[in-house]
This record gives structure tokens, C-alpha cells and sequence, in this order.
């Protein structure tokens, strides 16, 4: 077992998984902390680096695509200090998170997992019931419905809109994006047949703020809602048999070209008849 122990947090690995505790101090970002400690299971990790800086670095952690709702909700945009996968390593650390990061590729190695994407997320997601503020409303999420409910912040569309209630069946997929630039940040929800997308400020279905870089906790309800669809999404449909109507279809095919071969004289009567018989007695059988 290795361990890597810095005012950031700690990380622990050994040959099944590698336990990331974030750190207390009021320079943790609330994410992390909002997140707590994490067991990332050896098969979801696809390997680790540290990424050297003036100050230290970052001991960074891979995760396969698919493994973890809040990496696949985050789509890269979830930076440091908010990642829970990235630790600030001080540059006296330098050698340790160095050290570790290799151990973490050669487990991987060894335990010989594999590159392509997980068909099933190997992480839970945050905990529910779960809630965020940001912006212009609050967003909070039971693990069956979602509800929205506007601040004083929020637009006189919304506002007039009032609250918001989807329930997980409604909805088809959960969106997320940190403030950036001129541009709001924002939480939106598609809704089943819930017609064309509004800018973020304007949208009933969505969280948006413009000063908060990752909008308080908002990433978090919005893995958590990610989990819980992709655990509420249908089977696809099972191949179905070919209809009765094909085989019914094809006798009656039979039938006619039957009667052509009598009226040529290729079958006498007899033959007709018997050949007849067994074709309409499959017929009466489907």
C-alpha cells in the first residue's frame, strides 16, 4: 500500500482501488469537500500522472470513459481546485506523487484493465438526497424527482414559470457547464418532449449563474442525477421472431404456385389434392 499524505488531501492505493480523502482546510475547494472520500475501483482507472508546476504539481487520476457519472457530467471542464481527481502536491512532494502515479500505471498494467469505455458506471455518484444554490435558483435532487426553485436573481420568465418538478421517467439527459468568459454557467435538464432549449438565464429547466466559476455544488446534483438515469434507462427491445403473417404469406405463395402446376398438368389430381391438404393444414396452424 502506497500512501501520498499533503495539506490537499490524501490518497491511498493498493492493489484494489485507490481512496481519495479531500482535504479540510478552506482552501479545498467546496466541491471536494461537498464529495468526500471517494473508492475508485482499480477497473475503472485507465492510469496517472503528475503534472509539475513552479509551485509543486498535480497528481492527477485517468479514469476510463464510462466509469464515473461525475467525470462523464464534468466532460473536462470540471478543473482544479474543483476536481476531486487532481491533488496539489507542494514541490517537497514532488517525488512521492511522482513515485505513485507509476505504481498506479503498473497496477493497471498488472491487473490488465482494459482501454476501451465501461458499459456501466463503476462509481455510485453522489449521494440523495442532494441540493445546490447558484445563481439564480436551487436545484435539489431526492433520487426521484428534480425541483427548481428561483431566487431573487432569477428573470421575470422564470419567475412567472414558477417552480420546476421533473420526474427521473421525464427526463432524457442532464447538462452541465461552468461559467466561463461573458457566458453563464449552467444546469440544464432535457425534458421528454419538452420542445426547443432557451439561453440559460431565460430556460425554466435550467440553473444558471454568472459570477460562481463551477456554480457552488451544481456538478454534484448533476452526476448524481446522470447515475441514477443511466440506471432508469430502458432495455433496448429484445429481437422479435418474424411475424406469423411472413410464414402465412409464404403458404399462401405456395398455394398459388401449387394451383399453376396442377392447371399445366405437371401434378395430376390426386397429387394436387394431397399436396393441397398438408399446405392448408400448415396454414390453419399458425
Amino acid at each position: 500500500m502506497t500512501e501520498i499524505v499533503v495539506e490537499d488531501g490524501a490518497w491511498t492505493v493498493d492493489v484494489e482501488a485507490v481512496r481519495i480523502t479531500p482535504g479540510s482546510g478552506r482552501d479545498v475547494h467546496e466541491v471536494r469537500k461537498a464529495l468526500g472520500d471517494l473508492v475508485v475501483p482499480l477497473e475503472a482507472v485507465a492510469g496517472a500522472v503528475f503534472e509539475p508546476s513552479r509551485k509543486g504539481g498535480h497528481l492527477r487520476l485517468r479514469l476510463r470513459p464510462g466509469a464515473d457519472p461525475l467525470t462523464e457530467v464534468g466532460a473536462g471542464l470540471l478543473a482544479a481546485p474543483a476536481d476531486p481527481y487532481r491533488l496539489a502536491v507542494p514541490k517537497e512532494r514532488k517525488a512521492a506523487a511522482e513515485y505513485m502515479a507509476g505504481e498506479i500505471r503498473d497496477l493497471v498494467r498488472l491487473a490488465q484493465v482494459p482501454e476501451e469505455p465501461c458499459p456501466d458506471f463503476l462509481l455510485p455518484g453522489p449521494a440523495v438526497p442532494i441540493s445546490a444554490t447558484a445563481g439564480d435558483g436551487t436545484v435539489s435532487f431526492d433520487g426521484v424527482r428534480v425541483r427548481l426553485e428561483w431566487t431573487g436573481f432569477a428573470k421575470e420568465i422564470k419567475e412567472a414559470a414558477g417552480a420546476q418538478e421533473f420526474r427521473l421517467p421525464d427526463l432524457t439527459g442532464v447538462e452541465w457547464k461552468p461559467q466561463a468568459g461573458l457566458s453563464y454557467g449552467s444546469l440544464r435538464f432535457h425534458v421528454r418532449g419538452g420542445g426547443p432549449t432557451r439561453r440559460p438565464e431565460e430556460d425554466p429547466r435550467c440553473l444558471s449563474w454568472g459570477v460562481q466559476r463551477f456554480g457552488g455544488t451544481s456538478v454534484l446534483v448533476a452526476a448524481a442525477v446522470l447515475a441514477r438515469l443511466a440506471r432508469h434507462a430502458p432495455e433496448p427491445p429484445a429481437a422479435l421472431p418474424p411475424p406469423a403473417s411472413d410464414g402465412r404469406d409464404l403458404l399462401i405463395r405456395r398455394l398459388t404456385d401449387l394451383g399453376e402446376l396442377h392447371r399445366s398438368g405437371v401434378l395430376t389430381d390426386e397429387e394436387f389434392s394431397t399436396a393441397k391438404k398438408a399446405l392448408l393444414d400448415r396454414i390453419a396452424e399458425l
